[in-house]
């Protein structure tokens, strides 16, 4: 698969402090890849990297274009979704007014109809609460609402921070189950940053562990779960 997403050298600094060190990976067309390590490992950084949100060194080119120094905004009328960890939802609007605004560059009323049906397709249960308020949403529901969020932009990638945060295992299954439904129907692209391993690893095609800013290891998903000292250091067997 080529790769839609190509970074390469990629550093990040918050002020004078260095959180990333020419990390350097790919994602394929249509694939999913998760980034694993402890937490203050840079996988949030690395998100937000790619976003252009903190200041950065290196190269990130989308679709064959170098995207390193467009501002955010611009990346995402790229169709690049980030969903950051905690949600980011409006908690004082409801269901239909988040799904709306994330499509506010549309001015065709229609077609933005059309997109919130086919983004309820996935998550009926946030179309039972359509009018009601996004803070009174359970944390399952409020997760559900940040990754339509995303999906009305129809991204051709979702950057995924902790979906699973906070969340009870039953739910986690769930949402899981969603995104691979996105990535299979949709044909998304999915970088995944998550603290539950194994999910993750069971999810994507292929894998990239950091350590302390720096990538250690990456391979196929299913070579990596098997590894022992990522047993050790993230599975906990």
């Amino acid at each position: 698969m080529p790769a839609l997403l190509e970074v390469k050298g990629l550093k990040a600094f918050y002020g004078q402090t260095q959180a990333l060190y020419d990390v350097g990976f790919d994602i394929p067309e249509g694939g999913i890849t998760t980034l694993l390590g402890a937490n203050g490992a840079g996988k949030t950084t690395t998100l937000r990297a790619i976003c252009n949100m903190v200041r950065t060194d290196g190269t990130v080119r989308f679709g064959g274009e170098d995207i390193t120094r467009q501002a955010t905004e611009e990346i995402v009328r790229r169709r690049i979704a980030h969903v950051p960890e905690g949600r980011g939802t409006f908690t004082s609007l409801t269901v239909d007014e988040n799904l709306r605004i994330a499509a506010y560059t549309r001015k065709n009323k229609a077609e933005v109809d059309a997109e919130r049906e086919r983004v309820f397709g996935y998550f009926p249960r946030l179309k039972e609460r359509i009018q009601q308020q996004a803070g009174t949403l359970s944390g399952g529901e409020q997760q559900m609402l940040a990754i339509a969020r995303a999906l009305m932009l129809k991204p051709r990638l979702m950057l995924l921070d902790e979906p699973s945060f906070g969340l009870a295992p039953l739910i986690v299954v769930e949402i899981f189950r969603i995104l691979r439904r996105i990535n299979e129907e949709e044909k998304v692209s999915i970088l995944l940053v998550e603290q539950n391993a194994a999910l993750a690893l069971d999810l994507a095609s292929h894998a990239y562990v950091l350590e302390t800013g720096k990538v250690v290891m990456h391979g196929p998903a299913a070579v990596v779960k098997n590894d022992e000292n990522i047993r050790k250091s993230y599975l906990g067997y």
